[in-house]
């Protein structure tokens, strides 16, 4: 996995650029995110892997799952990355570029996992308080988890935060053991 995250990264990092160029950003995630979705599905995954269907074969259906909505641009990044045989690693490449361009816009995706449905205040109260300590704009996507027992956990990139009743018996648990 990190291999090809290490050769991921150029790719996502030319897109990027290209995208930020090109004033696109949004446009760039969309077809990356759905590519990387379309890749990802096991007989898109075996025809592109496949050493014997040849790599215009490869690039027609990687230009047929785009449509035709796309910019000379994409195309051609997606056609590198079939002459290359990267499109397996698009997946990789579509990570990075959202992290790149959540960095571009000051905004982090942060993930709130409840036991419990939160109140627009609860909501309204984690917003301000990780927009205060992050310094940046906050995407909230709240997600209810019954195992959790109680409390929440706060996932913001490689931040977590855990406050569930789950972890704090596991650790009186462990404090009476």
């Amino acid at each position: 996995m990190s291999e090809a995250i290490t050769t991921a990264r150029p790719y996502a990092q030319a897109a990027f650029d290209e995208a930020q160029k090109l004033n696109a950003l949004k446009v760039w995630s969309e077809m990356m995110l759905s590519l990387a979705e379309a890749v990802s599905h096991p007989e898109v995954h075996a025809v592109i892997t496949n050493p014997r269907v040849a790599k215009k074969q490869v690039e027609g259906l990687m230009e047929a799952l785009l449509g035709g909505d796309t910019s000379k641009q994409q195309q051609n990044f997606v056609r590198v990355l079939a002459d290359n045989q990267r499109l397996q690693i698009l997946p990789e490449i579509a990570a990075i570029f959202e992290t790149l361009k959540a960095d571009a816009e000051k905004t982090v995706n942060v993930v709130v996992d409840s036991a419990f449905e939160l109140s627009s205040a609860q909501k309204d109260k984690i917003v301000s308080s990780l927009k205060k300590r992050m310094g940046r704009e906050i995407k909230l996507v709240c997600q209810i988890n019954k195992e959790l027992l109680g409390g929440v956990v706060i996932r913001a990139g490689d931040k977590v935060i855990d406050g569930s009743a789950r972890t704090r018996l596991s650790e009186m648990a462990n404090a009476l053991a």
